[in-house]
This record gives structure tokens, sequence and C-alpha cells, in this order.
């Protein structure tokens, strides 16, 4: 069983997205970020960084418990774990690395941090929201490209597809006012009828 401590972020969902697609059986504790969950002792003895998702193997590697945070590195290990998720043919799986990474870095970091400077920042500054904005569609720009004529990044469901629809589903409004991807947007609708997906993103409501 895997306890997956979570709420509902771009990073809560993408741990939630894959546990789900995986079939692992897990159980779910919502933090409240607000009330400060994530600095409890408790929690800290699970990850030190105070931050989610994390999440507690009881059965890893040699049957031993294995505590692990950060959603892109839970997203690879249940990936490996279930033999699911990640591409048998090198080539698919490496592109879907390849898309996994720029989801998680670029991607992430750059909505990331539109959404401090929306509501957390000590300054305001429209301006830097709009410049990150349009860094943000520049990387999606790329994404965009590469789902012409494709149903999933890796031509797959994959690691990369789940890493990267909660920023797409978080930023829909705006890319859609955008009124240029339509690909993405198609690829958000195809991924999003997914039941896995759909029940996923519930898990930290």
């Amino acid at each position: 069983m895997i306890d997956l401590y979570t709420a509902g972020t771009q990073n809560g969902h993408r741990a939630a997205l894959a546990l789900e697609e995986s079939g692992l059986p897990y159980r779910a504790h919502k933090l409240n970020l607000q009330a400060g969950d994530q600095r409890k002792p408790e929690y800290l003895t699970i990850n030190p960084a105070g931050v989610i998702p994390a999440i507690v193997d009881q059965d890893g590697p040699g049957g031993k418990p294995l505590a692990l945070a950060q959603s892109g590195a839970i997203a690879l290990y249940i990936a490996e774990k279930s033999g699911k998720l990640l591409p048998k043919d090198p080539a698919r799986r490496a592109q879907a690395l390849h898309w996994f990474m720029h989801a998680c870095s670029d991607c992430a970091l750059t909505s990331g941090t539109m959404f401090h400077l929306a509501n957390t920042a000590p300054e305001k500054s429209p301006a830097n929201v709009d410049f990150f904005e349009k860094r943000l569609f520049g990387f999606l720009g790329v994404v965009e490209g590469r789902l012409a004529g494709r149903e999933y990044l890796a031509d797959e469901f994959s690691v990369a597809d789940l890493a990267l629809y909660p920023i797409v589903a978080q930023r829909k409004a705006v890319i859609e006012k955008a009124g240029k991807f339509p690909n993405l947007l198609a690829w958000a609708a195809r991924v999003g009828a997914r039941p896995a997906v759909a029940k996923g993103m519930q898990v930290s409501v």
C-alpha cells in the first residue's frame, strides 16, 4: 500500500494522476496547506522540506517502507513500480522523458512563478505576471507543435502527459483566450476524459 500526502496543487495532482493511472493501491491523505499541515512534525519526518506531495510506499524496494517526495520523482517511481506509463520502445521512452522534463521544469516552474507573483509575492507587478505568461506560452507553443498529428506527447499515454496536464488544466482560461493552441486544447480534452485522470484530479479537492 502506498500512502499519498497531497493537496490541490499542480504538483499534488501530478502524483495523484500517476497513482490512479498505475492501478497501484494507495491511500490519500489531504493536507491543509493554509493551516500549516505540511510543517507539522509528523509530516516533516516524511518530507523534511515541508512541501507536498510525498508518498510512503509501505512495500518499497526490498520490502521496506520508502518515503519519497517531489512529484516528478514520485511519478517516475510509480511508473517503474507498476510497469506502466513509460513506453517499452526505447525511442518512445526517450521522448516521454524529454517531454516529462519539459513539463516538470520549464512549464511547471513558469506556471508556479505566475501563481506566486499573482498571489503571494510581497509586491504585485502586472508586468511581471505578463512576462511569465508570455514565457509559459512560449513553452506551450513547443508542445503545440509536438502535438500536431499526435494524440499524446510520446505517441502513447505516458508520464509526460500526466506531468503536463495539471498545468494546462489550471491555466486553461488563459490558454483558451490566447487562441493559438488548438492541438494542446484537444490533447487536454483527451487526457481529461480518461477515467483515471478525472478521478486523480479530484483526489485533493
